[in-house]
């Protein structure tokens, strides 16, 4: 069933990122992509304002990406991509990768802005 909504759908930049993540670095699957759910919201959410609202109403919560942050670490999840492997020699590659392939997004994925995001996740910024 998974399988059967994956190709009903377009994926996006945080399916892409933890594409990359598991699959170059071996990150594992659950955790990579709890730990980047909140940071590529954060950077996707103000090009989709209409997703942005629902997932406000949905969550009871203004600020989307650190509740998402928030509720992550509470439920015991890792804070960020460098407890589950990720290193600052490593998110070149990742920007090279995403780059180079790059999935359809709300948002233009630059290099520059991935790394911002990568970076960001990498040390925990959101967490709190």
């Amino acid at each position: 069933m998974c399988g059967a909504c994956l190709g009903a759908t377009t994926m996006s930049l945080h399916h892409k990122l933890c594409h990359i993540l598991g699959g170059t670095f071996d990150l594992p699957h659950a955790e990579t992509h709890t730990v980047l759910l909140p940071y590529v919201a954060a950077f996707n959410l103000p090009a989709a304002p209409a997703a942005g609202q629902a997932l406000s109403r949905a969550l009871a919560a203004d600020d989307v990406p650190g509740h998402l942050a928030r509720t992550s670490v509470e439920l015991g999840a890792p804070r960020c991509l460098a407890e589950i492997g990720l290193t600052q020699d490593d998110v070149d590659e990742v920007i090279g990768q995403a780059v180079d392939r790059p999935y359809a997004n709300p948002r233009p994925v630059t290099s520059d802005a991935l790394r911002f995001l990568l970076t960001a996740a990498l040390n925990g910024a959101l967490a709190p």
